[in-house]
């Protein structure tokens, strides 16, 4: 198999480099090497590798900036997922996507299924679907798997938030009234190399973790396993605040928990996110 990856320096990229099959012949690109934005640049390294398999771990991922800078958030989330999904069509590659669980408004109060209507209420979520939207229109086959609340060792992640505010806070406000499933990076790379080599895959697809938590709690348990891990550390104590009472101007999902029954039938496992999260705050990350 002859895999290009794009993004190969965030998060989901670096650990799906660190897992991918040793046979598999690999160029891992990030965003000076390939610029997914730029037509011409897909087409030509399209071309040139001649992929199997294009892995598009490349995305705007600032929440908060892509208000201000909404069009950058739509090059990148929108254009550049066109311009992957155009040259895939050409080549007859299978294009695998990465969205994301704010293209949903969050008003109500079970699952989110793949056939749910998106309804996004910030920028990022409304680029996320443009982007969906745009690879359905040139290549009906690609793989979309949307996740939500993905953290790792790397790159910038709640996870690593909480550890790092933790060294210089006593008292932290985390907002408690928007529910969601954590994700470990790793896992989800595990599930990307699944679907990469399953025949029958399709469409759009939800993986998560294996259960909802608050941000409240997802911080909670951050800062008991770093006191577990050493006991002599100080944590934070954290108040529980609503959304309301927390200066954003970015509107997000109250419940964004995904239904990932349609991947699960395929055999892959749901991210077990305590699991991981204890590997995630060892000691050498603190």
């Amino acid at each position: 198999m002859r895999v290009l990856m794009t993004g190969a320096d965030g998060q989901l990229g670096r650990c799906l480099s660190e897992r991918l099959p040793a046979w598999w012949v690999v160029r891992a690109c990030n965003s000076q090497q390939l610029d997914i934005t730029r037509a011409s640049m897909v087409s030509a390294m399209v071309t040139e590798f001649q992929p199997t398999v294009i892995i598009n771990c490349a995305a705007w991922t600032a929440v908060d900036k892509a208000e201000t800078d909404p069009q950058q958030a739509m090059a990148v989330n929108a254009t550049g997922a066109a311009n992957l999904a155009a040259a895939a069509s050409e080549s007859g590659a299978r294009l695998l996507h990465i969205s994301t669980d704010y293209v949903f408004d969050g008003n109500r109060t079970t699952p989110w299924r793949e056939d749910d209507i998106p309804a996004p209420l910030n920028v990022y979520g409304m680029t996320k679907w443009q982007g969906e939207k745009n690879i359905q229109a040139l290549l009906p086959q690609a793989i979309i798997v949307r996740t939500s609340w993905v953290f790792s060792e790397y790159g910038q992640n709640f996870v690593k938030t909480m550890m790092r505010l933790a060294q210089s806070h006593d008292c932290l406000s985390v907002i408690a009234d928007q529910v969601g499933c954590p994700t470990y990076a790793g896992d989800l790379a595990e599930c990307l190399i699944a679907l990469a080599q399953h025949p029958d895959a399709h469409g759009i697809y939800h993986y998560c973790g294996d259960s909802a938590v608050s941000w409240f709690e997802f911080s909670e348990a951050i800062f008991a396993l770093m006191k577990s891990h050493r006991p002599e550390a100080t944590t934070p104590q954290v108040n529980a605040i609503s959304a309301a009472e927390y200066s954003s101007a970015v509107q997000r999902p109250a419940m964004s928990v995904l239904d990932c029954q349609r991947i699960e039938n395929l055999g892959i496992v749901r991210s077990d996110w305590q699991r991981a999260l204890r590997q995630v705050v060892d000691p050498p990350h603190f």
